[in-house]
């Protein structure tokens, strides 16, 4: 391999910069060529609602139904050009009914005048909803489609005579120091005075489509207010030398830059002050200009004077000082700010909060707030409940790109199921248990029960995903398994034991009722691990092709003696026999075929191959799948005794059992996804399973030497 030295790897660098990309965000011109630009894209005036509402659509979205109901999953919410680590899984509930407000919004229908709360326990996803938002938005800002502009001003003396290089921001050095931004990055059209804008836009939307129409809402913030007020008295009102003084400029969104993304936290009442929000004067300047009520003496930097035109992120909104939230009453419904020493300020912003259940519990107690519950739109974002997509949260953060110690299969799926369970309410159908319940969320159907009660389930259990226990718990569990186990590798057992162990020091746990029932789901979660992996190895062990095809021969050459009223000839010593009526029973028994229905179903299988060969087809025991069940579960019983799985336990193995069980063994590691050890130590557990006769009452005993990887020990 070629040593890297410092030069190649510059030139590496050269490779990769985009300079076109950034000269293209860095664009700067003349207000007329802004004008030129908003001809031909009028999309680049759009307010903060229609342009976040356009870029989730830009994503794209599809359609489907679930339980008979027409949902739309946004592509916005887990695309991997924002990145997987904040990617959202299985809230389509929730996000559609956030979108649908941004689609109200954005057409003036009312919600743009509301702030939007998302409320919901903790860890459901309200931080990373809003963090994609904008994140989201940073980029969409950077793309032609979501490009937008600014200005700034020029505060020297201006030349006599300004060619089209004056205004670019690769002029001349000094004359750069002689601009100023605008501090809350306005849209230029904002400088068109309030009697001149129906006429210009008028002839500005002339011939354009309904949906192309621009509109100037708002004015311009307490400084350019003032800069315009000069030049137009050092011009005699003549606006068009006072236009000379603007240079438009692209406007990108950062919120490491606070440009167009702002976020405030809550912090300690006796330090929390308004002027975060707001603004706050500029002491220094004071003594330059000789007043605090100068624009020019005073910071418009405050949270919402820098969100201008994009998004504010109100941290756990409710546990703001009551005085901060009457700043939101006028920002909402009035889109309009009030900084100290100055009249209000229009603003262009989404305002978006997030609480958690106590909190909203508060505001609703509250007499005094009746004016902000009445401007809130509240979008409830529970936890998941559907095992699929609970899953996929694990599998992001622990997969082998990022975790190197082996996990086995399983492990994140049961630490899954048992987060959903605790969050599901308990079925009011007497036949139907909770883990049922949670399957058939998952879209498995059982007998029994259609879409329809699905549905019925959903609707009778609406507060279903606002209480149990939060991804984060999980995580961290998960993350002390790979701790303290990092010597070999993790399975189901190693971390449910730590899950377990962390309820009785839960600080959201309030009783002992609650910690009994999250522990008694545990041992369901145990038990429906026990049963997943003896069928592993049951299939594992049954999956000789060769073999289920004879057994499959055998029992078909049998039913079609058996329903023909024919013998069968023994292939061994040529003579005709009657149909073995023990090895036809032996595979009906298999899949609950009681002996009055046997008949039939013989019928049915022949009349199946008989319909199979006048279509000149082939029967082949994979198209059944009840047959298959049936065929692999016979087929790992007669093998279970010759190959002597029991044998693990009391470690006597011969030579033909041992090669027996590594090829077991293997098909595990490839067709299951286990490593050496782990297929080793699944191969003892239920091993040690067959030879108690019964897996509940060794259950606990297993699970807990299983769990110390130390499973020889049973």
């Amino acid at each position: 391999m070629k040593k890297k030295d410092g030069a190649s790897l510059l030139g590496l660098i050269d490779e990769l910069q985009n300079q076109k990309q950034f000269q293209q965000l860095n664009w700067s011109g003349s207000f007329k060529e802004y004008l030129d630009i908003v001809a031909q894209n009028p999309q680049v005036t759009r307010n903060a609602f229609q342009r976040i509402y356009d870029m989730i659509m830009a994503y794209g979205y599809n359609e489907f139904e679930d339980a008979k109901k027409k949902l739309t999953r946004y592509n916005f919410f887990s695309d991997s050009r924002l990145g997987d680590e904040d990617a959202i899984f299985g809230l389509e509930i929730p996000l559609m009914r956030l979108v649908n407000f941004f689609q109200a919004a954005s057409k003036g229908y009312g919600t743009e005048k509301r702030v939007l709360l998302l409320h919901g326990p903790v860890g459901s996803s309200k931080s990373t909803i809003v963090r994609r938002l904008k994140k989201g938005t940073e980029h969409y800002s950077q793309t032609d489609e979501g490009a937008l502009y600014t200005f700034d001003w020029f505060i020297g003396e201006l030349p006599e005579t300004t060619p089209p290089e004056f205004y670019h921001t690769t002029a001349v050095k000094e004359r750069n120091a002689e601009w100023e931004a605008c501090p809350m990055h306005e849209d230029p059209l904002h400088l068109i005075p309030l009697y001149m804008r129906e006429k210009f836009i008028s002839q500005l939307n002339d011939g354009k489509a309904e949906n192309e129409q621009i509109r100037i809402e708002g004015g311009l913030c307490p400084p350019c207010r003032y800069h315009l007020q000069e030049l137009m008295r050092l011009y005699s009102g003549d606006w068009t030398k006072m236009i000379r003084h603007i240079r438009i400029r692209r406007l990108v969104f950062s919120e490491q830059d606070r440009i167009g993304i702002g976020t405030f936290q809550p912090k300690d009442e006796k330090n929390q002050d308004s002027t975060e929000l707001t603004g706050d004067i500029n002491y220094r300047k004071i003594a330059i200009y000789g007043s605090d009520s100068d624009p020019r003496a005073f910071n418009f930097d405050g949270e919402f004077n820098i969100a201008n035109r994009g998004l504010i992120e109100f941290i756990e909104m409710l546990k703001l000082d009551v005085a901060f939230l009457y700043d939101l009453l006028g920002a909402s419904q009035e889109h309009k700010i009030k900084s100290k020493k100055f009249a209000q300020t229009d603003i262009d912003e989404v305002i978006l909060g997030h609480t958690n259940e106590p909190e909203y519990r508060r505001l609703e107690n509250n007499e005094f707030m009746e004016a902000l519950k009445d401007r809130t739109v509240r979008i409830d974002v529970p936890y998941i409940t559907k095992l699929k997509d609970e899953i996929r949260i694990y599998e992001r953060d622990f997969n082998r790109k990022r975790v190197l110690l082996h996990i086995a299969p399983h492990t994140l799926e049961m630490a899954a199921m048992w987060a959903v369970l605790t969050r599901l309410e308990e079925p009011k159908k007497a036949n139907l248990t909770l883990l049922q319940k949670l399957k058939l969320y998952d879209g498995k159907m059982l007998p029994g029960f259609t879409e329809d009660n699905v549905k019925e389930l959903r609707k009778g259990a609406m507060h279903e995903g606002m209480d149990g226990i939060s991804p984060r718990y999980v995580q961290d569990k998960i993350s002390n398994a790979l701790v303290n186990y990092a010597d070999g590798y993790i399975n189901p057992f190693m971390v449910l034991n730590e899950l377990e162990s962390g309820l009785k020091n839960h600080p959201l746990i309030t009783n002992d009722e609650e910690r009994k029932r999250y522990r008694e789901l545990l041992a369901v979660v145990k038990n429906e691990y026990t049963e997943i992996v003896k069928n592993e190895v049951q299939r594992a062990i049954s999956s000789d092709e060769q073999a289920i095809k004879r057994l499959c021969s055998n029992y078909i050459d049998n039913i079609k003696a058996y329903t023909q009223r024919e013998k069968v000839v023994n292939k061994f010593t040529g003579q005709a026999e009657e149909p073995d009526e023990r090895l036809m029973r032996s595979i009906e028994t298999k899949i609950d075929i009681p002996d009055s229905r046997k008949d039939d179903f013989r019928r049915e299988i022949m009349n199946y191959i008989g319909a199979l060969a006048i279509e000149g087809r082939t029967f082949d025991y994979k198209t059944n799948q009840r047959l298959l069940k049936a065929l692999e579960m016979k087929l790992f019983e007669d093998q279970k005794d010759s190959i002597k799985l029991t044998s693990l336990v009391s470690r006597v193995i011969d030579r033909d059992t041992q090669e027996k069980i590594d090829v077991v063994k293997a098909r595990l590691i490839k067709n299951f996804g286990y490593n050496e050890q782990s297929a080793t130590d699944i191969l003892n557990y239920v091993a040690s399973i067959f030879a108690r006769g019964d897996a509940t009452d060794i259950l606990n005993y297993v699970a807990s030497i299983f769990a110390r990887g130390d499973v020889n020990e049973a």
